[in-house]
């Protein structure tokens, strides 16, 4: 029994459910919160601490957890993408003529442009420059797709850019798509995307900020309450139509500042697109003023704080760009891949990230870097030592993706004390088609998620919207069935981990990410209260979280979402 005099008044207590990681209170059913941190955890005892105002949220048997924490999440990608393009996915359109009729029937927004999201060559199979380039004679037209690694334009749009200009001279990190006659076919595959940034008007910075507050309250619907938006900057100039560039991360600051901001962000910076990084670019960048352009403006660094620097070391295995130490699989006849840093030689380009990552070690920020592939992740775990072994302070750099880390890069992994974010709902999504890439042997090893727990690296587990779904639900279930669209995930995989452990991953190992741990992630006295609270308790079947809805969501102490 807790004594009422140990404890201030609560101004908000979830009781009656069942609490999880609840600092080892014995079969604990209740919360009790004030001043946005946690007071206590315990049973049915800390009703005493209600008063008139006190808010109580019955959970009626359901799940408390700790508040969701995605560890990758393109915030404001998302958000444009939901509420400030043209819907082109798979829920809609299920081939090429379906997204032919959606955009013939758009008409351009107020910039004169036409704007879509969501294509994925894995449900449309081949065939987008022929459907689209011609489409909107009069209007310019850009298509993102599904994995923000490409992007689709029509003529009117090529021609702005000058695609034909551009296509003999190639793009260091990046692909022009071109027609069997060489002329350019409006496809852009990495840092190629750069190309249209020079002629897309930004997306208006009220339209900007009203999808924010959208998207965050869709967030707080599946009960997250904090993520990591893993890169604006000028480096995002080629994404979204540059809402993911320094105009992505103000409109953040002006809502943290306005007190709008409800979510915990931690955000990587982008010096660099998603190909041709050098050192010398990021050397620039963090000697700009945009490392420290959140100070002085009296915002939380725990509602948001300029984390570290993110990297795109490669591409994806799907286009053929991730680096890996054995062929591809496929019919196309892939060689390696290779990194999409700057250098005409894989030495040059490895010589070049170990610079990178020594300034943003030496900037004492943390190092993000996206390495999909097995060999782009030795290199990135290499670079990172070389760097830590000049300067031992707890830079908590991470692999982002890592998705075939074989063993000897876990064990440096371990070693070095490098972070793991991966996604096995990506995983889940695109199983036939990185089987067929890859082969079966290396895409049963995909994403060593048990393998990376049992070498002590903290691991966590992440949507990556807008590739996936933000709901954290299917991400977890995934982590537990290794299902995917290969098939079943067979019982006896070694890399599925327990319902508990993958919750874990998305809680209180991201915390360790956000340089938050003993403050974040868990439910404890003292730790900041965020909660997600479920309607039914977790079943041991995980498919039945599908059912479990999010009855209520806590952040910074306050319902930021409530069902009832």
């Amino acid at each position: 029994m807790i004594m009422a005099q140990t404890l201030p008044a609560a101004e908000l207590i979830v009781h009656s459910g069942e609490v999880l990681a609840s600092d080892g209170a014995a079969q604990a059913s209740a919360v009790a919160i004030a001043g946005g941190r946690i007071l206590a955890v315990g049973g049915a005892e800390l009703l005493q601490f209600a008063e008139a105002g006190t808010i109580l949220i019955d959970a009626a048997g359901g799940a408390i957890l700790p508040g969701i924490n995605d560890g990758h999440l393109h915030f404001v990608a998302s958000a444009v993408a939901e509420f400030g393009t043209v819907k082109i996915g798979a829920e809609v359109a299920g081939d090429w003529a379906a997204v032919v009729d959606i955009l013939r029937a758009e008409s351009p927004g107020e910039d004169g442009w036409i704007r879509a999201h969501g294509w994925d060559e894995v449900v449309l199979g081949e065939g987008g420059p022929d459907a689209l380039f011609e489409l909107h004679p009069d209007a310019p037209m850009v298509a993102y797709d599904q994995t923000g690694h490409q992007l689709l334009v029509n003529r009117k749009a090529a021609d702005l850019a000058g695609l034909e200009g551009k296509v003999a001279k190639g793009t260091t990190g990046g692909v022009v798509g071109t027609n069997g006659d060489g002329t350019a076919n409006g496809k852009l595959t990495d840092a190629a995307m750069e190309l249209l940034s020079p002629v897309i008007p930004p997306l208006p910075a009220a339209l900007l900020r009203s999808s924010l507050l959208a998207y965050q309250a869709k967030l707080h619907a599946w009960g997250i309450t904090s993520l990591t938006e893993p890169g604006l900057g000028p480096g995002g100039m080629g994404l979204f139509g540059g809402a993911c560039a320094t105009a992505g991360l103000q409109a953040l600051a002006d809502l943290a500042a306005s007190g709008e901001l409800s979510l915990r962000v931690n955000a990587l910076l982008l010096f660099t697109g998603t190909g041709g990084a050098t050192a010398k670019a990021v050397a620039e960048g963090l000697a700009s003023v945009l490392p420290g352009s959140l100070e002085d403006r009296g915002i939380d660094a725990d509602t948001l704080r300029i984390a570290g620097v993110k990297v795109f070391a490669d591409g994806t295995p799907r286009s053929g760009t991730a680096w890996m130490s054995e062929p591809y699989e496929t019919p196309c006849g892939l060689d390696h891949g290779a990194m999409v840093i700057a250098g005409a030689t894989d030495a040059e380009r490895e010589a070049e990230l170990r610079a990178i990552v020594a300034a943003i070690h030496g900037a004492g920020l943390q190092a993000g870097i996206h390495a999909t592939g097995d060999a782009t992740t030795a290199a990135a775990v290499e670079a990172i030592a070389a760097a830590q072994a000049a300067d031992q302070r707890d830079a908590r750099h991470y692999i982002i993706h890592g998705s075939f880390a074989d063993a000897q890069a876990l064990a440096d992994l371990a070693k070095h004390g490098i972070g793991y974010s991966t996604n096995p709902a990506i995983r889940a999504g695109a199983g036939a088609l990185m089987r067929r890439v890859l082969g079966a042997d290396r895409f049963a090893k995909h994403q060593p998620l048990a393998s990376a727990l049992a070498a002590g690296i903290r691991t966590n587990i992440a949507s990556d919207a807008p590739v996936t779904s933000p709901d954290w639900r299917e991400t977890v279930i995934a982590a537990v069935t290794r299902d995917s669209s290969a098939g079943p995930g067979a019982a006896d995989d070694p890399e599925r981990v327990p319902l508990e452990a993958a919750i874990d991953m998305m809680t209180s190992h991201p915390a360790w990410q956000d340089h938050a741990t003993g403050r974040k992630g868990r439910i404890a006295a003292g730790y900041l209260a965020d909660l997600c609270v479920m309607e039914q308790p977790l079943d041991p079947d995980v498919g039945h979280l599908r059912g479990n809805q999010v009855k209520a969501t806590i952040a910074h102490g306050r319902i930021v979402h409530r069902l009832d």
